[in-house]
């Protein structure tokens, strides 16, 4: 775990945020597709990596819309 007092720039642009967003979305649409493909195919394993990916990725795009103050979107890590 990284130490409380890591140095920050804060200086990504409103538009690189925006960009990682866009990225994170299609990542996410990906690994839907991937986990679909692996339960037709009866690979569990597969699966079970997609999800995971899957779910990291949303929490990736729920902070993110957070950040950019997107209304409807709360906390984070609620």
């Amino acid at each position: 775990m990284a130490p409380d007092y890591a140095e920050r720039s804060y200086d990504r642009s409103w538009d690189e945020i925006e960009d990682m967003l866009d990225l994170a979305n299609e990542r996410a649409i990906e690994w839907r597709a991937w986990f679909e493909e692996c339960k037709n195919n009866g690979d569990r394993d597969g699966m079970k990596e997609a999800a995971r990916n899957y779910k990291a990725l949303e929490g990736v795009v729920k902070t993110l819309k957070w950040v950019l103050g997107e209304k409807g979107v709360n906390h984070p890590l609620d």
